[in-house]
């Protein structure tokens, strides 16, 4: 076994050396050894010059101060080496610890401390890498689910705060559906098609955050978002509109950038409706995700379908309508049945 193990705290064969062990054995070598050595020394020394003549008494006495001064340097000699030795087992891997803490301070999450022994230091030591692993950990996740919803919403969830249980919301649901993907994609090289779709999700999706929503999900050329979960959104319609606003604009920047590199321009359609759905993490328990269940879902599906009907690029359906906040021009249409509904449903074109 080792005095001072090299390797983690579970090291095999090392013995759990506590630095004030380590103290006690040091204080234990420089000073009371070389006390008893000397008691010896000078005991045997007295016991024979017992009965000797003065002449040989001084000789004896002689040899027993060189004895004694030997031992004393000895003694500070081991005294030192043993102090410097406990000295920089305990100091080395505090300042490296304290350098490593700096690191982590300035944002480096890559610091990392060799675990030199298995007692109190080596303990702190094994417990900030954990420290640091943890929170590397948490900053990837923050980076990963950073992808697929806003800081804002992202900090919510990760809290606490936010229930992803299953819950009813109000909320508002945009889809949007590319128009003539299929024309395009036939048309088109496959390295083409996939760079323009990845480019359009960005594009629009950087407007649902924009005005707090969420992207749900890409499906082949259609985007599904919601506005009012997993946060609640007083002014979810209003904001959905916002957003629906943008995409069509940044559509069109996007298109403009597209011709002018002599590549096809592209279309969609967006339909807008509110209700009541159940929103949560819903899926196997090997996969799941954040989605979206109720009648609302669907006929927002379908809504955003009509656009090729009436012509249009955004429609908002009358439950849309009557959550909106702000004035919004919007252009009453025929009312419409939609598969799966009984009753028809209100449509307003915007403007």
């Amino acid at each position: 076994p080792l005095l001072f193990p090299r390797g983690d705290l579970a090291a095999s064969g090392a013995r759990n050396w506590r630095v004030r062990t380590r103290m006690l054995v040091v204080f234990l070598f420089a000073s009371i050894v070389p006390l008893l050595v000397m008691a010896v020394a000078t005991t045997v020394r007295v016991r024979t010059m017992r009965g000797a003549d003065i002449g040989t008494a001084a000789e004896h006495l002689q040899d027993l101060i060189i004895v004694q001064g030997v031992l004393v340097a000895t003694g500070l000699l081991l005294a030192i080496v043993l102090a410097r030795f406990l000295a920089d087992s305990v100091s080395a891997p505090l300042r490296e610890l304290q350098a490593a803490m700096v690191r982590v301070e300035r944002g480096d999450l890559q610091a990392h401390c060799a675990v030199v022994s298995n007692d109190e230091i080596g303990a702190v030591t094994a417990g900030f890498n954990h420290m640091v692993d943890e929170l590397r950990d948490r900053e990837l996740i923050h980076e990963a689910f950073g992808r697929y919803v806003s800081p804002e919403i992202r900090d919510e969830i990760l809290s606490g705060r936010t229930d992803l249980t299953g819950d009813q919301r109000d909320v508002t649901i945009v889809f949007a559906d590319l128009r003539g993907f299929t024309t395009w994609v036939e048309a088109s090289p496959a390295t083409e098609v996939v760079e323009g779709l990845n480019a359009y999700f960005t594009e629009m999706e950087q407007a649902v955050r924009a005005h707090g929503g969420l992207v749900l999900q890409f499906i082949g050329d259609e985007i599904e978002a919601v506005f009012g979960a997993p946060l609640a959104d007083e002014q979810h319609a209003d904001h959905a509109v916002a957003a629906a606003l943008e995409m069509q604009q940044r559509l069109e920047a996007w298109n403009a950038v597209r011709l002018r590199s002599g590549l096809r321009t592209l279309d969609h359609g967006i339909g807008i409706h509110s209700g009541t759905v159940v929103a949560g993490n819903i899926g196997s328990t090997r996969r799941m995700s954040y989605a979206l269940v109720g009648d609302a879902v669907n006929v927002a599906s379908r809504i955003e379908s009509l656009n090729k009907q009436f012509g249009s690029h955004i429609l908002v359906s009358g439950a849309t309508r009557e959550r909106l906040r702000a004035p919004v021009p919007l252009q009453a249409l025929p009312a419409v049945r939609v598969k799966g509904r009984s009753a028809e449903v209100e449509v307003y074109r915007l403007a």
